[in-house]
């Protein structure tokens, strides 16, 4: 595995992620970081992400956090989410500034709706790409699938609440991986 060269290496590289996702950046940072990078494995990227899913607050910031926290302790934690935030917020703030105009015409809504529809694709894409690092996981496929099949159902079709769907699906899957490596 390799590891960024400097606080200015992890810096840039956290710019360059988030200045690529429109609507989410886990597809583009499973593949900076573990394919472009290789600071971190198929099976870390699927462990971490786990981890930063779980947190509150947005995947990716949490996965850059852990990862420069990982690499520099804390200053890398801090220089990670700066390169993920600072770029983005200085668009954002002047999109917001503009939105009165562009809000009222029709490409930008219709482009904004396409952006929705790529990044869904994005997210099954990058879930499709690591299913093969759930060999290694204590659940196995079938079980980690299941888990996955559950939540898309209670969420997505039975619309209950994320913090439900967390503590139900979240706690089973912690006891199955204890129960399943427990000596």
């Amino acid at each position: 595995m390799n590891r960024p060269e400097s606080l200015t290496e992890l810096f840039l590289a956290f710019s360059r992620l988030a200045l690529q996702g429109f609507g989410g950046v886990l597809a583009i940072a499973q593949r900076e970081l573990v394919e472009h990078h290789r600071w971190m494995s198929k099976e870390e990227f699927v462990e971490t992400l786990a981890i930063a899913q779980v947190l509150p607050g947005p995947n990716v910031v949490n996965l850059s956090m852990m990862i420069g926290d990982r690499f520099f302790g804390l200053r890398g934690a801090v220089v990670a989410l700066a390169g993920m935030l600072v770029a983005p917020a200085i668009i954002v703030l002047a999109l917001a500034a503009a939105f009165d105009q562009l809000a009222r015409h029709p490409m930008a809504i219709n482009a904004l709706r396409g952006m929705g529809a790529v990044s869904a694709g994005l997210i099954l894409a990058t879930g499709i790409k690591l299913l093969p690092a759930l060999k290694k996981s204590p659940l196995g496929r079938p079980l980690a699938l299941g888990l996955a099949l559950t939540a898309f159902v209670l969420i997505g079709l039975l619309r209950w609440p994320l913090v439900n769907v967390l503590a139900l699906l979240g706690g089973s899957g912690m006891f199955l991986a204890w129960w399943r490596t427990r000596p």
